[in-house]
């Protein structure tokens, strides 16, 4: 089975816009979401099949898991309780997924505590242990991938144990993007594919980890553009200071463009004097620093710049393309949260 995580608004993608795109995928089984918030957005977006919640949700929250028929990741007793019980109330069984601690440390169950669990599964016919789900912490960020193996060993022994306990799951699922790229047996009976599903390799390592592995080079394509356009333009004299704290000084007469984006949109203000975006096909430098608003480029090389153009920040344009790696490695950050970071306010176009 296929899970397509849709959590952090798509990616930045656009959550309403992702499960438009993805309910014409026969072969999506499953989105992922991290909230009920989440959920609640693509239900009314028209998604009618599976959700898994990754996510913790509180008491306010656990009949909504099962108004909106979402299968929980379970790694908190209480809430587990909380679902069983109002479950039995209505008379509903609930598919819930346990979230096994393997090494990474933050969500999850260890084996001392899931005696715990196993005892409020027999306590309430309405809760389904139907899977057994795990995260891995270091198979992205490594070739090395002997901690990763570690963790799927570790995986294992919990999956035994659970069934000694008496709550077999159905499924087990451990595979990520990374996993799914280069580990056939961690995907078991569903993979949760995140960062991949966009187009993008989860890391330069994992890049080269399938390139050693005999693996091409056409596996991901990006399928998120992002534009704005040209709203000023202007003659800066020689030896002028552009932008807060005169971080740049021209050496020379500059034609600039100014645009309507700044790192409230999502363009960080770590790009600043670095970046470069695309018009008509040409890079335009950033100048200055990046604004809460707004951005300015120099666009003295580029023929012809009118207001109104259009201006790829993140896309190609003719022979030139920057794409959100470039932009993590300008802002000395990943291609996740550079994505993940798009405002929500931005207007999104499926297509």
């Amino acid at each position: 089975m296929l899970a397509v995580s849709v959590k952090a608004n798509g990616y930045g993608h656009g959550l309403a816009e992702m499960v438009t795109l993805l309910k014409d995928e026969n072969r999506v089984d499953y989105i992922t979401m991290h909230s009920v918030s989440e959920a609640e957005l693509a239900r009314k977006s028209g998604w009618d099949r599976k959700i898994m919640l990754l996510g913790p949700f509180s008491t306010d929250e656990t009949a909504a898991v099962i108004e909106l028929d979402l299968e929980p990741m379970i790694f908190e007793l209480g809430s587990l309780e909380q679902l069983g019980r109002l479950a039995s109330q209505k008379n509903v069984v609930v598919k819930t997924h346990l979230k096994l601690e393997t090494g990474t440390n933050r969500q999850g169950i260890t084996e001392k505590e899931l005696s715990k669990f196993a005892a409020v599964y027999q306590k309430y016919n309405g809760l389904l242990p139907y899977g057994a789900a795990m995260h891995f912490a270091n198979i992205e960020d490594t070739t090395n991938h002997e901690y990763a193996q570690e963790q799927l060993d570790r995986f294992g022994e919990l999956v035994i144990c659970m069934k000694e306990l008496g709550i077999d799951p159905e499924i087990k699922h451990t595979a990520s993007s990374a996993a799914l790229i280069l580990f056939d047996k961690t995907r078991f009976d569903l993979v949760r594919p995140g960062l991949s599903a966009y187009g993008y390799w989860p890391s330069k390592e994992t890049y080269l980890s399938y390139q050693l592995a005999g693996g091409g080079n056409d596996l991901f394509e990006p399928v998120l553009s992002w534009k704005t356009r040209v709203t000023q333009l202007k003659q800066v004299e020689k030896d002028s200071f552009i932008g807060y704290g005169c971080s740049y000084r021209t050496t020379a007469t500059i034609k600039l463009a100014v645009l309507p984006i700044g790192y409230y949109d999502g363009y960080g203000r770590s790009l600043s004097n670095l970046a470069y975006v695309l018009i008509e096909g040409k890079r335009a430098p950033v100048r200055g620093r990046i604004c809460m608003n707004l951005t300015m480029v120099d666009v003295t090389d580029v023929e012809g710049v009118k207001v109104g153009d259009e201006v790829t920040l993140i896309g190609q344009d003719g022979s030139e393309a920057v794409w959100a790696d470039q932009l993590a490695e300008w802002g000395q950050t990943i291609n996740y949260e550079v994505l993940a970071r798009l405002s929500a306010s931005i207007d999104r176009l499926a297509i």
